[in-house]
C-alpha cells in the first residue's frame, strides 16, 4: 500500500492489488451520427416531471410556492444524451448554437469554458498540473 494525493488535495491509501489499474488518460468517445435524427419527444424523459407537476397543481399551496415548485421540480426530467447528440448533428446551426449554449451538447473543450460550463473543470487541472506534473 502507498498513499496518493487525489485531484482535490487528499490522501488516499491504495491497496497493492489496485496499484496501476487506473489511468489518469480520458479519451473522449467517438461520436457517430445515426442516418435519421430522433423525433424531439425521444430526448427526454418527462414521466417524473409530469407527476410532480399534477401534484403541485393539485396542492394546496399558494400560487408562488407552485411557481417554484414546478421550476424546482423541472430537475426531474432525463435527458438522452445519445439522441440530444444524434439531434444536434442534424439540426440547423441556430439550434445547434443553441443547444451548445445550453450545455447539452458540449462540442470542444475552449467553448465549453468560453460559455462558462467547465470553469471549475478547468481550475482542477490547472491544480492538478501543478501539482502533479
Amino acid at each position: 500500500m502507498h498513499r496518493q494525493k487525489t485531484l482535490f488535495g487528499a490522501e488516499e491509501i491504495i491497496p497493492e492489488e489496485t496499484e496501476g489499474k487506473y489511468e489518469l488518460k480520458i479519451e473522449a468517445p467517438i461520436y457517430e451520427p445515426k442516418n435519421k435524427p430522433p423525433d424531439v419527444f425521444e430526448l427526454v424523459d418527462r414521466s417524473k416531471l409530469a407527476k410532480l407537476k399534477r401534484a403541485i397543481a393539485d396542492s394546496t399551496a399558494p400560487p408562488e410556492v407552485k411557481d417554484f415548485l414546478i421550476i424546482a421540480a423541472h430537475r426531474h426530467a432525463v435527458f438522452n444524451y445519445e439522441k440530444i447528440a444524434d439531434f444536434y448533428s442534424h439540426a440547423n446551426q441556430e439550434v445547434k448554437t443553441l443547444m451548445e449554449e445550453s450545455a447539452l451538447v458540449i462540442v470542444d473543450f475552449e467553448s465549453a469554458i468560453e460559455n462558462g460550463f467547465l470553469k471549475i473543470c478547468e481550475e482542477l487541472r490547472k491544480q492538478y498540473l501543478e501539482e502533479y506534473e
